[in-house]
């Protein structure tokens, strides 16, 4: 199964990490580093473990519509719910092995640009900030119209203060990969510039980057990516509804040449 490839895929060549003591300036960004890589392969798996939870939702649906229709089938579906579960139950642990391995810094990023980033959360209603990934998250209903890649104006405002903390300081070590993602409904108005979901979420994507650009940050520390509907955080609606929270633009702020 692709997700357990993927899991073990990440699990590979993994060593057991120990205690931290006494480094020194280097050392201790050597380690942000490996902390930052781990904590992206973490990431990797949450979003294979979101969709085995809404993968396993949908099986529960079709085994009982089945069930109804020819209760012969149950058997061939229980075997596959069985093997689904499984499958979530080891990514579950290979998360928790992963989260108990992560090295004893104080976290991804130094603590005067994780609370100038805190603070920056605070102040906006379209923005979240996790200090343990060093990760910010734009809600897409509130950077874009619908169907659209075009940054609101006032959105655009945000993120040019973002990247004046970005920008300058201790910010300016790191790398910014931007990652757009969209929810389940098909595109109807703006299929010209966004044919799919997966083009609409990369074109929103490079959308915050050339603002991050046009406000001072270096396009070497930029990159951009697209997951379209295929990584949601919450189930989408039935029927193609979408659902809100997976309308959504990240920012990973990572150790430069990540």
């Amino acid at each position: 199964m692709r997700i357990a490839r993927i899991t073990l895929a990440a699990l590979a060549g993994m060593a057991l990490l120990s205690t931290v003591g006494c480094i020194s300036e280097t050392q201790y960004r050597d380690l942000q580093a490996q902390n930052r890589i781990q904590q992206q392969r973490i990431i990797d798996m949450e979003g294979e473990l979101s969709q085995a939870n809404i993968m396993l939702a949908q099986l529960q649906k079709k085994l009982q519509a089945c069930e109804e229709q020819n209760p012969l089938m149950r058997g061939a579906k229980d075997a596959e719910i069985t093997a689904l579960e499984k499958t979530i139950e080891e990514l579950k642990s290979r998360i928790k092995t992963l989260s108990d391995q992560l090295l004893k810094v104080p976290g991804p990023l130094p603590p005067v640009l994780t609370e100038q980033l805190r603070q920056f959360a605070q102040t906006s209603d379209l923005v979240e900030f996790d200090e343990e990934k060093g990760m910010l998250k734009f809600k897409s209903d509130l950077l874009f119209a619908p169907g659209s890649a075009q940054v609101e104006a006032k959105a655009a405002e945000s993120v040019k203060t973002l990247a004046g903390i970005l920008g300058s300081g201790e910010g300016a070590q790191f790398d910014i990969i931007v990652v757009g993602h969209t929810d389940d409904q098909p595109i109807k108005y703006s299929k010209a510039q966004h044919p799919t979901n997966w083009h609409l979420s990369v074109h929103r994507a490079v959308a915050v980057v050339q603002v991050l650009e046009q406000s001072g940050v270096s396009s070497k520390r930029l990159s951009a990516r697209g997951f379209g509907e295929f990584r949601p955080i919450e189930p989408n609606a039935a029927d193609n509804k979408g659902n809100a929270a997976n309308r959504r633009v990240e920012l990973y702020i990572v150790p430069s040449g990540t």
